[in-house]
């Protein structure tokens, strides 16, 4: 249980830097940028405190917030993600995530591929819908949910595959 506190929270401190100090640079064609800090709210812990998890998906967002100086809508997006990400589980993974026998790494790849394009979507519509609030600017709205998401979806696989323990 130790060592599990102790990689979720080296994990939390490193998605902050990696975002903050090199994704946050990259803005490809003006509306696509990686958002790997979502990788936290993916990882978690299925069965851990949800109490807890909320207070550190907000915490991660406002962290975020602080250095992009964005006002507070990281933090609405994580906390909004992390408020429905027992239904995502459930909806992906079924009775697997009642039982609490859920391993993320041993799921087949169209669950894991569901769960994580669901999480992103819905991170990414809060996120680009409270950046730019306006009806008016739907259509950019929506070009940068779609590419922003591919984009991230595929960061987040990559960096899933590269650090998982089951290619070591």
């Amino acid at each position: 249980m130790n060592s599990n506190i102790t990689s979720n929270i080296l994990r939390f401190i490193i998605l902050i830097l990696i975002q903050v100090l090199i994704l946050n640079n990259i803005n490809f064609l003006g509306y696509i940028n990686p958002y790997l800090y979502i990788l936290f709210l993916l990882l978690y812990p299925f069965n851990a405190n949800r109490s807890l998890f909320l207070f550190l998906a907000f915490a991660l967002g406002l962290s975020i917030d602080i250095f992009e100086d964005s006002g507070g809508i990281h933090a609405a997006a994580c906390l909004v993600a992390a408020f429905v990400r027992p239904n995502l589980l459930r909806f992906s993974f079924g009775i697997s995530y009642d039982h609490q026998t859920l391993r993320l790494s041993s799921t087949p790849i169209g669950t894991r591929i569901s769960y994580v394009v669901l999480m992103v979507l819905i991170h990414h519509t809060v996120l680009f819908s409270l950046e730019m609030f306006s009806f008016s600017h739907l259509l950019i709205i929506g070009k940068k949910i779609l590419f922003s998401s591919i984009f991230t979806v595929i960061v987040v696989f990559l960096t899933m595959a590269l650090f998982s323990k089951k290619y070591r």
